[in-house]
């Protein structure tokens, strides 16, 4: 109840304010607000409680105000205003439809010597508890204007849709998170684990098409339609699954689908050892490619899917490792610094757990998570060590490029990039790293095709952006730089991208 209130008295307010300045000066914001349970991890939350929220805002009028059918529930009759039944919507990342009343009343208008105290109140009592509470968006918003800080996109609520992406010309495929099924949330690192290691295999066969993870994982635990997934990613197929982890044994369902159709074409359960998740993946692997009617088999191509290590507990102890490493954060970076050593320890010839030990101590240094004064030299010598030990794997290319790249020895940078990429055609980070290459080595035309190749093949992550909106400069393209680089500004705030910025 008292969301409600403290929404109707902000925006009274506003119209207040807005009453006093010319129209052309005006702001208007709408607000929804919606009850439900909230996860938080970091800065970020979670939830459909959330996207309820940021639903019924979008569906709010220009000063107006939508509540959920279960905030309406708990209000009707305890408050002087009126409502209108909008009836049940079907809004984007919901499953069910949404039962929508417009408030209509403007009764309980601030008096204006109390207008700079809204909200204060109902901010002491608590409304905007984790937990059980009413969720106003439209008023997060509101503060973010105001401020003059660009909004920035959390957790589950995504941003505005773009076209649809044309298909490439050769089968194309997303591998969307596969889900813990497991009781035990700690679990959660072997399912992405699994989905990793399929998409890297994957990602290998020249004849697919394979988009990255920092892109499909954006889908991990929101309801999509599949139709929806590929216009986004621009697929015709997409894999999903679940992991079961218990004792010795691993059960893992997969489902092969016709994206553009939301037709099923494939689907198996596999319950095996533990100690056999190797083969159970490479099997997983040579069914997808058979059912995607390749021209080739992958043993007619002469093509085996390389097995990193036979020892499990390495494995295990790599996936917990970049588990930890992927948040990006202080602690993150010191726990895994330990399971990656760990897993070089158990088998000294892990290529991925020295590639992995290399970036944990490069973002260690760059990001200032652990600076060590020899971090750069040490990822150096992981990068080395990875490849001494796996000529095949392009990721301790990825690294080196990015190292050679911070000394500014820009050919050796290219260089290492364009092995990357020989190795693996999919393999979106080698393309940034070689747009960042041939930036610095004034070469912008190439930097283009490099981050346009980067962006296609991972078109939900804006790092690429950085290196797209330089190019663009470089070339003295202005009016196509500027909306990229405020684009990527809006979700992270990097020194360089305000400097490129200020060129244009």
């Amino acid at each position: 109840m008292n969301a409600v209130q403290c929404a109707v008295e902000i925006q009274n307010t506003l119209k207040a304010e807005n009453a006093e300045v010319p129209p052309d000066r005006r702001m208007q914001f709408r607000i929804g607000v919606n009850s439900g349970d909230v996860m938080v991890e970091g800065e970020q939350i979670y939830g459909d409680g959330v996207n309820v929220a940021a639903r019924l805002e979008s569906l709010a009028d220009p000063g107006g105000i939508c509540i959920s059918g279960f905030v309406h529930d708990q209000v009707k009759g305890k408050l002087t205003l009126y409502y209108q039944d909008l009836g049940a919507q079907q809004v984007k990342n919901i499953a069910e439809p949404v039962r929508v009343y417009r408030v209509l009343s403007e009764v309980g208008a601030a008096a204006p010597g109390k207008r700079p105290r809204v909200a204060r109140q109902y901010l002491r009592r608590g409304v905007f508890s984790i937990a059980g509470v009413a969720i106003i968006v439209g008023t997060i918003i509101l503060v973010q204007h105001v401020s003059l800080k660009p909004p920035r996109t959390h957790a589950s609520i995504p941003p505005p849709p773009s076209p649809a992406l044309t298909l490439p010309d050769k089968p194309s495929i997303a591998v969307l998170p596969f889900t813990n099924m497991s009781d035990d949330r700690e679990q959660e690192y072997f399912s992405d684990g699994i989905t990793d290691d399929l998409i890297t295999d994957l990602s290998r066969l020249p004849d697919l098409f394979v988009i990255a993870r920092s892109s499909t994982f954006t889908y991990k635990g929101k309801p999509t339609k599949l139709q929806d997934i590929s216009k986004e990613l621009g697929v015709k197929y997409v894999l999903e699954g679940g992991v079961r982890k218990a004792a010795d044994q691993v059960r893992i369902t997969v489902q092969l689908a016709d994206a553009t159709t939301g037709t099923e074409l494939w689907a198996e359960r596999y319950d095996r050892p533990l100690r056999n998740v190797f083969a159970l993946q490479d099997e997983i692997v040579r069914k997808i490619v058979t059912t995607l009617n390749l021209q080739l088999t992958l043993r007619q191509q002469g093509y085996v899917i390389p097995r990193t290590t036979d020892n499990f507990e390495a494995y295990d102890d790599l996936l917990r490792g970049t588990h930890y490493l992927l948040t990006l954060t202080t602690d993150g970076n010191a726990k895994a610094r330990p399971m990656f050593e760990k897993a070089i320890a158990l088998d000294p010839n892990y290529a991925e757990g020295y590639t992995d030990l290399g970036w944990n101590y490069l973002l260690g240094e760059e990001l200032l998570l652990s600076p060590d004064p020899n971090g750069v030299e040490l990822a150096f010598q992981m990068g080395q060590q990875a490849i001494a030990r796996d000529e095949s794997n392009p990721r301790p290319h990825g690294l080196l490029a990015g190292i050679y790249a911070g000394k500014w020895q820009l050919d050796q940078a290219a260089s290492e990039a364009q092995r990357g990429i020989a190795l693996d055609p999919n393999y979106a980070q080698g393309y940034e790293q070689l747009a960042l290459a041939m930036n610095n080595m004034g070469k912008p035309g190439e930097a283009l095709v490099a981050a346009e190749k980067a962006i296609r093949l991972d078109p939900l992550y804006v790092a690429y952006l950085s290196q797209l909106g330089q190019a663009y400069t470089l070339l003295g393209r202005y009016e196509e730089a500027i909306p990229v680089l405020k684009r990527k500004l809006a979700f992270s705030d990097f020194l360089w991208d305000h400097v490129w910025l200020v060129w244009d």
